[in-house]
Parts: structure tokens; C-alpha cells; sequence
């Protein structure tokens, strides 16, 4: 999915602001000097400023040194959960929530294994294909930010999965062979999950649904289906009734015309030998 670079949004911006006033003012009240606080927590005296300015996400490891160092009692220790959520950018945190809110969640992908699926080297490579490039730093931001919605998977309600895979997504060696194989191993890890299906819409289909492009459905608790797409420089998500009801209806057939979850397995598996 598409991204902004960090500052993008003022809701994440206000948050790394107010973060950093935090540490100035325990800081100042220590008599400590942005360049003392680097050297006790181990950074760079630029680190601490940028944190402080809100110009840069303080790490998890930041915040539990600075608040030892600083003995906040839990102050800033306290913030992780906020810094976790405003160093990703908007959409990304927009699309996370409503993962988080879901039930069931059906995606159709066909250019490249979906976000959910990504190991970190295949989505590593994919960032780094991007024209013009991104920054290495910003691609560092967009790798995390997509791992870190991968936690839903592990979470005591997760949803159930359906996910439809072109099967051209199994062959493009994006990254180089092993980045390949060790996605094809992930895919076969995560597909065995009681709440996972993972199906394969082989290429020699004569009929196919999917044409439109790849497509995403989130049932969420409250009874609400909501679609998300991307596609170029647009990323949009659909609440429109009419809409969604097109999508459903989409995605229907083409989990019908794809092989069936264990028969997707095997093919995976095949694949894996080949490559």
C-alpha cells in the first residue's frame, strides 16, 4: 500500500510533538543536556533533538532508557503505545484499525503477495522497487509499518482469512530466488492456520473475475462491510452499500474459480520446489 513520509499527517505530527515536550521537560528538570541524556541512553545528541523537536519516532528502547535515566517513574516508558501508532502514517493507521475491528477479512491480490502475507525481505524488496525510490530510511518506516498490522494474526480474536492469490504471485522472483523461497515458506506457514485459507487463481483460467484488480473486504463486528483498494497513486477505502455488494459479489467468484484452499497448498508447495 502507498504511504506518506513521517509528518505527512498533523494527528501523527501533534503526537511526536507532544511526546517530545515530555522528554525535554523531565529532561530540564534533571539539569540535563540534550548531548548528556545521548550519552547516558547511549544516542546521539542530533537523536535526542530530533525527539525532542518531534521531528523523529523515539524507539521503544528511547523511551525505557530516557525514562530510567530521567527516573520519570513510568512517564515516559508510558508514550510506547503512542509512538507505536503515530510513527506509521495515516492510512496505514486508518487500514490497521479497521483490521483490528474485523471479524473476517477476504483480499484478492495480483500483482504481489498481499501486505498481511509479506515477509520482511519480499516487502523490503517491493519498497525498494518504488520509482521514484523512497529514502532508505522511509523504506525502513514503511517495512515496519507493514509487519507491525501483521500482529493481527497472532491476536486472542483474530478474524478469519480468506486470502486469493494470482498464481503469478508465486512465480515473480521479487527480490531474488531465496527472498522467493523464504515467501513461498511463509505462505505455506501462515495457510495451515485453522482461521487462514489461502487460494491460488492459477493463470491458464479462461474466465476470471478479477480483472478489475486486486480488492479488499473487512466484515467488521458491529455487522458493517467495508472495501479497500489501491491502485497507483490512489488508495481508497468503500463504504457505499451498493459498492461493497459489487465487490462481495466479485470476490465470490473469484475464490470459486480459484483451486480450493488445499489444493492451494500444494500448489504452493510444487512451486517451492521449482524455485
Amino acid at each position: 500500500m502507498s504511504v506518506e513520509p513521517y509528518g505527512a499527517d498533523e494527528e501523527s505530527a501533534a503526537v511526536l510533538r507532544t511526546v517530545g515536550r515530555v522528554i525535554k521537560m523531565c529532561r530540564e528538570r534533571e539539569g540535563m543536556t540534550q548531548a548528556g541524556l545521548g550519552t547516558a541512553i547511549r544516542y546521539s545528541e542530533e537523536q535526542v533533538s530530533s525527539v525532542e523537536r518531534g521531528r523523529r519516532a523515539a524507539t521503544e528502547a528511547f523511551l525505557e532508557a530516557a525514562d530510567r535515566v530521567l527516573e520519570a517513574g513510568g512517564l515516559i516508558a508510558g508514550l510506547k503505545a503512542d509512538v507505536e501508532k503515530a510513527k506509521f502514517p495515516k492510512n496505514v493507521r486508518d487500514l490497521a484499525k479497521l483490521e483490528d475491528e474485523a471479524v473476517e477479512l477476504c483480499a484478492y491480490a495480483n500483482h504481489v503477495v498481499h501486505g498481511l502475507l509479506q515477509t520482511p525481505e519480499y516487502a523490503r524488496a517491493i519498497y525498494g522497487m518504488r520509482r521514484p525510490p523512497y529514502p532508505e530510511d522511509h523504506v525502513d518506516a514503511l517495512v515496519e509499518a507493514r509487519l507491525a498490522r501483521q500482529k493481527i494474526f497472532d491476536q486472542p480474536s483474530a478474524p478469519v482469512f480468506s486470502f486469493v492469490q494470482e498464481e503469478v504471485t508465486l512465480r515473480r522472483p521479487l527480490g531474488g530466488r531465496m527472498v522467493m523461497r523464504k515467501q513461498l515458506e511463509r505462505l505455506l506457514q501462515i495457510g495451515r492456520r485453522r482461521n487462514v485459507e489461502i487460494q491460488v487463481l492459477p493463470t491458464d483460467r479462461e474466465d476470471h473475475a478479477g480483472l478489475a484488480g486486486a480488492l479488499q473486504l473487512l466484515r467488521l463486528r458491529e455487522g458493517v462491510t467495508v472495501g479497500h483498494m489501491e491502485v497507483q497513486l490512489i488508495n481508497r477505502l468503500i463504504s457505499d452499500p451498493k459498492d461493497i455488494q459489487i465487490l462481495e459479489i466479485r470476490y465470490g467468484i473469484i475464490r470459486a474459480q480459484a483451486l480450493t484452499p488445499r489444493e492451494s497448498l500444494a500448489y504452493i508447495e510444487k512451486v517451492l520446489g521449482e524455485t
